[in-house]
């Protein structure tokens, strides 16, 4: 009788997901197990390049990795899991279009990560944006260089005034780096804008705390602060968004404008999906694992990044925080725990002091925290670039990372706002229109040609 293989089903094709399908994909021999990854998305993305994508530095295509290619031995599902049961080992899935179908597995890797953290602000959901996903990087950039062409081609201060503001709500390394890549951008486009100059613009970034970037340390924090309101930048530390009504900014420190750009990088949380799970949860609503990466009380489920609360064992009582750092280093040790418990083989927990951190403020510019040693400037933004290269899944992707690199030393910024991307059908819904209006012009003309 021939011997049932085992089946893993990973959720997330994010860092962990797509890291440990790679690493199961490559250990694991074709009568061990069989691997499906369930994504809303076909590819990966690497988030760290995202503030380079909205400047213009690295092309959109270059930083996301199709799953089907890299996974030649997984099957690749676009769509949800909406529904996840340990107790009888089951997942329902939802595609993007059509029924949905159960999954049944024997082995679960839970990691859909995390989404933006938005708060009930009002305003907030109707005019603000997120900065989490390829689509949101590719937007801003298309949406600031609309805002300086608006402002090229109209005389109204009010206008121009409400197009030339940008808020930027949360100061952690997404909201820094996506706040001083887009100034960067904006300000070398300024050149091509006649009527134009950066200081019309104004760029302000809130932060509730009293501190911006603080994985890099106080001083290298104050640092930055000191460097970004020499570009003209509002650093507003211990300040509220209260509302955003209208595009009505709304500050807690009485502050009050205008602003047609509003974006909210005020942290994350993990992704909702976890509440339609039997999978225990911690007071953040994380998946409680142990050290194993393992979940409490399911020796056949794994979890880890954004969703799951993994122990520190560099900091005794602590959990990981949720970033990229962690996030690709779980992945490997989940799959070898995965790959051991199949085999019978004992596992190994999930240690990892942090070496440090690294952030980018625009081109040439930079801060880093590494073993302890602080880098500003330059050097601390050629090793920003050069540790985030080193990261980037395939050789593929990395030479063509590089070669961006390489073009933009020697070209150059492309200025270019595709708007139609935010509107793709608008140029065919005029067209359609038109259409239409010389159809319902012509029939009164044939029926005063019928009845004479």
């Amino acid at each position: 009788m021939t011997q049932r293989i085992p089946h893993v089903l990973v959720v997330g094709g994010g860092y962990v997901g797509m890291y440990t399908a790679l690493r199961l994909q490559k250990k694991l021999r074709p009568d061990e197990a069989e691997v499906t990854v369930v994504d809303l998305d076909s590819y990966m993305t690497y988030q760290p390049f995202l503030p380079e994508v909205a400047g213009g530095n690295v092309e959109a295509r270059h930083v996301v990795v199709f799953l089907r290619r890299l996974l030649p031995r997984c099957t690749v599902l676009s769509g949800r899991v909406v529904r996840v049961s340990l107790a009888d080992r089951t997942a329902d899935f939802q595609p993007h279009e059509g029924p949905g179908w159960r999954i049944g597995f024997d082995y679960l890797v839970y990691a859909p990560g995390s989404i933006s953290r938005a708060l009930p602000i009002p305003g907030v959901a109707e005019h603000g944006i997120g900065f989490k996903t390829l689509e949101e990087a590719i937007y801003l950039r298309n949406h600031v260089l609309d805002k300086l062409d608006l402002v090229a081609s109209t005389t109204d201060e009010r206008v121009r005034r409400r197009a030339l503001s940008f808020v930027f709500v949360g100061a952690g390394y997404a909201g820094v780096e996506a706040l001083a890549e887009l100034e960067d951008m904006a300000a070398d486009a300024c050149r091509y804008f006649p009527s134009l100059e950066p200081s019309d613009m104004r760029w302000v970034l809130v932060e509730a705390t009293d501190k911006i970037m603080p994985e890099v340390g106080l001083e290298l924090g104050e640092w930055a602060v000191q460097q970004l309101r020499s570009r003209g930048i509002e650093v507003r530390t211990r300040t509220l968004l209260r509302s955003a009504v209208d595009h009505h900014i709304v500050l807690s420190d009485g502050e009050e404008f205008d602003a047609d750009t509003l974006v909210w990088t005020a942290g994350v949380k993990p992704n909702p999906l976890i509440k339609d799970t039997d999978l225990p949860r911690d007071s953040r609503d994380r998946v409680k694992v142990d050290e194993y990466l393992t979940v409490e009380g399911s020796p056949f489920a794994f979890s880890a990044g954004d969703c799951a609360a993994v122990p520190d064992l560099t900091r005794p009582g602590q959990t990981t925080p949720p970033n990229a750092q962690h996030a690709v280093r779980q992945a490997p040790r989940l799959a070898d725990n995965l790959i051991a418990m199949l085999r019978g083989a004992p596992r190994r927990p999930y240690r990892h002091k942090s070496v440090g951190s690294v952030a980018s403020l625009g081109l040439y510019r930079g801060v880093a925290n590494i073993y302890g040693y602080q880098l500003r400037g330059f050097p601390a933004w050629f090793l920003h670039r050069t540790y985030h290269l080193s990261k980037v899944p395939t050789l593929n992707k990395k030479t063509r990372v590089l070669i961006d690199w390489t073009l933009g030393f020697l070209f150059k910024r492309e200025i270019v706002a595709i708007g139609a991307i935010q509107h793709p059908r608008h140029e065919f819904e005029l067209a359609a229109r038109s259409a239409r209006e010389e159809a319902a012009e012509r029939r009164p003309v044939a029926a005063g040609a019928r009845s004479g």
